[in-house]
């Protein structure tokens, strides 16, 4: 990838970033403009730390168009901090939550609310080892439930919600980790929406949580300060130390994204890179994708051959060929692309071209 001799970096996360991003960091990693010392020795407190704290977070507001009823909070713990956060702040009326078991993220969400309340499983596709986004029957919503829980796009098995259920009154919480900033989202649809930095926002160690104001004021009395939304809203996030670096790599990442026309104009080119990922793949004789069509995500591919000695052969010839970061999760076996925003679509015209070099070379014997 240009002067730098880059590969092309399929990993589901930490994954590719944007190369202007890096490149910016790079040049301000000493002086970060004109002001003689680095991001990373800056106190958050101060103004002009601050105006980079203040500008990620608009340009959050700007491009995923959150309105102003609702909170953006900057935080630490994964995505796995929420899975406790999320019923420490909100199952605290009915003690009930619906979840719908899609993939290992969703399951394990499900598993630690039960420690909080509650939790009904209103579908799964476990059985089914997570081929595809399960079916659900909207009779079999708890009315009275104090959140419905989904998670939008499952990176380990390949799936994504085409749609999102009906939840009536009751907010509807999504992991949106391995989608978000990919495709439109309308906000409002959701009472929370959060995700891990670590995929289409930036590096690891930011954990965003966009949450409708209306739902703060509610958590447990066991809830710990750092994972009390309420208190965190009150303090802009800034209750301890923030993680300053990766929320200033967060706003470089958001400015790159922005330049390139913002998120509809970027859906539209993850829509064409998947496609021609999967109609490859449709059509080969070695290679065969593993979600059902209908379920498919457009961030991560999974796919695999007839055998894991033959996997194992095409992460090899892959790598030789400058495309790393193709083995599948160790739940799942098999292969894995993870085409996130900053993936180029000479990165995808590429893995294409290797996977026919491969099929035609006969290693699959």
């Amino acid at each position: 990838m240009g002067e730098w001799n880059r590969v092309f970096n399929f990993a589901a996360g930490p994954a590719v970033m944007p190369e202007s991003a890096l490149l910016t960091a790079r040049d301000e990693m000493l002086n970060w403009r004109g002001r003689g010392m680095s991001v990373m020795e800056m106190t958050h407190r101060s103004k002009m730390y601050l105006e980079i704290f203040d500008h990620t977070v608009s340009l959050f507001r700007e491009l995923l168009h959150v309105p102003d009823e609702y909170a953006v909070l900057l935080l630490q713990g994964g995505a796995t901090g929420q899975f406790a956060a999320i019923p420490m702040n909100l199952m605290t009326g009915s003690g009930r939550a619906d979840y719908i078991d899609s993939g290992n993220f969703a399951h394990g969400a499900a598993a630690e609310a039960e420690k909080y309340g509650k939790v009904s499983i209103v579908a799964s596709s476990r059985d089914d080892n997570y081929t595809h986004i399960p079916a659900w029957n909207e009779s079999a919503f708890d009315k009275s439930a104090d959140y419905f829980y989904i998670t939008t796009n499952n990176t380990i098995f390949g799936t994504r919600y085409a749609q999102l259920p009906e939840t009536g009154s009751v907010p509807l919480v999504a992991d949106a980790s391995s989608n978000i900033l990919s495709e439109e989202m309308d906000i409002r649809r959701f009472g929370v929406l959060y995700a891990g930095a670590q995929k289409n926002i930036g590096p690891a160690g930011l954990t965003v949580v966009i949450v409708r104001r209306d739902l703060l004021g509610r958590p447990m009395p066991i809830t710990p300060k750092i994972m009390n939304w309420t208190v965190m809203a009150e303090k802009d996030s800034m209750l301890n130390t923030p993680p300053t670096y990766a929320i200033y790599m967060a706003g470089l990442c958001l400015e790159w994204l922005k330049e390139k026309g913002g998120v509809a104009a970027i859906e539209k080119h993850n829509i064409e890179k998947a496609s021609w990922l999967y109609d490859y793949l449709d059509e080969s004789k070695v290679f065969r994708p593993t979600a059902d069509k209908p379920s498919r995500s457009r961030m991560n591919v999974t796919f695999r051959t007839a055998s894991d000695e033959t996997d194992a052969a095409f992460v090899s010839y892959a790598q030789q060929r400058g495309l790393v970061n193709l083995k599948g999760h160790r739940l799942t076996g098999g292969l894995r692309a993870s085409i996130y925003n900053a993936m180029p679509p000479e990165g995808v015209k590429k893995l294409v071209e290797v996977m026919k070099s491969f099929e035609c070379s006969g290693q699959e014997a």
